[in-house]
């Protein structure tokens, strides 16, 4: 008997238990979820703004119309947010009293590439998500055709240059060229040649010593690039608009152009002398065609003819002193 009375209790228990529970259920399903029950989350370390509160509310109204807590689809409303472009997670539940929690965590881009005439952001993971109408976040640019498998170490490179005090200082944005990464400088207007994204922090390092014992001393606009891709090698390129190279330009323009204009003008001189002795031979003819019978005059002729050629070796001198001049 003792076991029957036992076992009745436990019946009646559960049966109290589950309606017990069946009228909390209804009663907890039938909750509306109001503005002040729904808490959303930024849990990003970096803050952004891509999407607010607002936002995310908004989308909890689209999917739960009616606004009950039974008609929420909580799987469907996380995927509905992890959808989002600028969501990286996103983790949605209730409370026992009817709360909905949503922790999300935003993108943080890490440089914004400009790709053929196209504008977006990507992210430390290496993924591409859109711009924002409302939103623009302070990073990096980079310019050119950058492929998507670059995108890991070129991710790398921006995060050592925000960390990096000098770097931070000097470099504000990265270009690519063909297949030579550039980076560009907030001093001059010059930029510093890094060839591809390997040994990074050796090159940097590389460029960090030429400023310091270096280019200090220096106007910043002299130069057009400094290139550090090569191994334990820095090399320079002059800027052509600056000043002072432009007088050291042309001062080597003209050295080149002496050493070219020196054989030309020997072979100048080589030609007068052959048409001095044409005249030579010319001259007599003339004064025994027109006086053939004076045999006294050709021998006076000949003696001004004689300093004739004498003063006409003296222009053939000349071309050596302007040799001397370029």
């Amino acid at each position: 008997m003792k076991n029957k009375y036992r076992i009745l209790k436990i019946v009646i228990t559960i049966i109290i238990l589950g309606l017990l529970l069946s009228f909390s259920l209804k009663r907890f399903s039938g909750q509306k979820i109001t503005d002040n029950k729904i808490s959303v989350k930024m849990n990003e370390k970096t803050p952004v703004y891509f999407i607010d509160e607002k936002d995310i509310k908004e989308i909890v109204k689209k999917e739960n119309p009616s606004g009950k807590v039974g008609d929420l689809n909580i799987p469907v409303l996380e995927k509905k947010i992890n959808a989002l472009p600028a969501v990286d997670s996103a983790n949605v539940y209730l409370n026992l009293n009817g709360k909905l929690n949503l922790d999300i965590k935003q993108r943080v881009p890490v440089f914004r590439l400009n790709k053929n005439g196209k504008d977006f952001y990507v992210d430390g993971k290496g993924v591409e998500f859109p711009i924002s109408k409302t939103y623009s976040h302070p990073c990096m640019l980079v310019t050119g055709d950058v492929k998507s498998s670059e995108y890991a170490k070129l991710a790398e490179l921006v995060e050592k240059i925000d960390k990096d005090d000098f770097s931070k200082k000097y470099f504000i944005g990265i270009s690519k060229d063909k297949e030579d990464y550039n980076l560009l400088t907030s001093e001059g207007n010059y930029k510093v040649e890094i060839g591809d994204l390997d040994n990074i922090e050796f090159k940097v390092k590389g460029f960090k010593e030429f400023v310091e014992k270096y280019l200090v001393y220096q106007d910043p606009q002299k130069y057009s690039m400094v290139s550090v891709k090569y191994q334990n090698q820095i090399v320079t390129t002059l800027n052509p608009y600056f000043k002072e190279n432009d007088s050291i330009l042309k001062a080597g323009h003209k050295e080149l152009a002496a050493n070219v204009a020196a054989p030309a003008t020997v072979k100048k001189t080589d030609t007068k002398p052959k048409m001095a002795e044409v005249k030579k031979t010319t001259v007599p003819k003339k004064a025994t065609s027109s006086k053939p019978k004076e045999s006294t005059k050709p021998k006076t002729v000949t003696k001004p003819k004689e300093i004739k050629k004498t003063s006409e070796k003296k222009p053939a001198a000349k071309p050596k002193a302007k040799i001397k001049i370029e």
